[in-house]
């Protein structure tokens, strides 16, 4: 094991679930591999493969050992793992903290430190830690430092994901636990209404997440396109334009950057906005601030302003329009902490258009479309 933090970013990636649920084997997991990188994803941070639920047989074998499905998995895990490394990937795994998983398979409970000691022989980078059939009067904190022990014992850096949905106050209490990043919300599906709600759900949360302690607000559902791995996921999809919001908030509120869909049968729109630099920038900021919300007194109700100081003295600005119609949005540098008598001026530039958005001084504003953003990256110029 190394001597040194994990997860000190967000983590990027891409994991089965809202796609596959139940239908994973191994020939998908590979040919997702080859494809992240034969496409760039991999350049661009995408570096953990997360095989979600429904890996396993039913039962443990006689001597407690969790079994890989021979069907899905012939070669076993060791050998995913291993052919996932070669590639230059991390590898990921799901268990969970009751006696089964959601989906009915064998949970981790009460044998949290074998199964760590099994997930880092097979090779195991980073686990996604459910929170299904927990024991009546078991706390979630006491179960979740308890699989940190195990992982942290286990042998080898494992990154520990708590998919905890925000329950039980989990953002006050979750670093001390020992999980890298936790999951804040319920499940997402692909629907424009599980996006917004999610987003505003969290505004309030945002300054609980940190360097090795991540506010997970779940998968990315872009490009999935109504073809989720169930009727709940699937939920009618979204447009285009709401899955850039999408990807831009998850962006600006230092979510973890997980990809859902079929990446086989990806489009060139959804890989343009996957593979952004500029958005993947402002996530994995090596400052890691917080973003926080400015209000203006013109903008409407459905309209909000997110701002995250980035590194070198730059800043990111979002604005964001959640109502059905366009709607104008506006900030005041001053807001921002940019005094009316300075002698600056913002430079704009562009993220998603990537394009230079000139100077700006004292206040923007502009039209956002319905459940659209706007995403700049601002440079503090001096006026001449």
């Amino acid at each position: 094991m190394k001597n040194k933090a994990l997860c000190q970013l967000p983590p990027m990636g891409w994991n089965s679930w809202n796609t596959f649920t139940e239908n994973i084997n191994e020939e998908l997991i590979l040919e997702t591999v080859d494809v992240l990188k034969k496409e760039g994803f991999l350049e661009k941070g995408y570096e953990y493969i997360v095989i979600d639920d429904c890996w396993s047989e039913m039962d443990r074998d006689e001597n407690g050992r969790l079994v890989p499905d021979p069907v899905k998995f012939p070669h076993g895990m060791k050998a995913v793992a291993d052919a996932v490394h070669a590639r230059g990937f991390k590898f990921g795994m799901y268990s969970c903290c009751g006696t089964r998983t959601c989906a009915g398979y064998p949970g981790s409970f009460e044998h949290e430190f074998e199964d760590a000691r099994q997930f880092a022989e097979w090779g195991v980078d980073y686990l996604k830690y459910d929170n299904c059939f927990k024991v009546q009067h078991m706390d979630d904190e006491t179960l979740y430092r308890r699989m940190h022990l195990a992982l942290a014992n286990s042998g080898r850096d494992i990154v520990f994901s708590a998919c905890q949905w925000g329950t039980e106050n989990v953002h006050e209490w979750i670093r001390t636990s020992g999980a890298h990043l936790f999951r804040s919300t319920e499940d997402i599906n692909d629907s424009w209404f599980s996006i917004r709600d999610i987003a505003l759900s969290q505004l309030d949360k945002m300054a609980y997440s940190g360097p090795g302690c991540h506010n997970d607000m779940d998968m990315l559902v872009a490009g999935m396109y109504g073809k989720g791995g169930n009727e709940y996921i699937s939920a009618g999809g979204c447009s285009d334009e709401e899955y850039r919001t999408h990807f831009a908030l998850w962006a600006m509120m230092n979510s973890p950057l997980m990809i859902g869909c079929d990446v086989r049968r990806i489009n060139q729109t959804t890989k343009d906005l996957l593979l952004n630099e500029d958005l993947i920038a402002i996530n994995q900021d090596p400052e890691y601030r917080a973003p926080f919300r400015v209000r203006c007194t013109s903008n409407g109700p459905e309209a909000f302003v997110l701002v995250k100081f980035l590194s070198g003295g730059e800043t990111a600005l979002g604005l964001f329009n959640f109502g059905d119609v366009p709607a104008t949005v506006a900030v005041d540098f001053w807001d921002l902490g940019l005094p009316l008598s300075s002698e600056y001026s913002l430079r704009l530039y562009d993220c998603l258009n990537r394009t230079d958005a000139g100077m700006k001084k004292e206040f923007l504003k502009e039209t956002v479309a319905a459940h659209g953003c706007r995403i700049y990256r601002c440079a503090l110029t001096k006026t001449k």
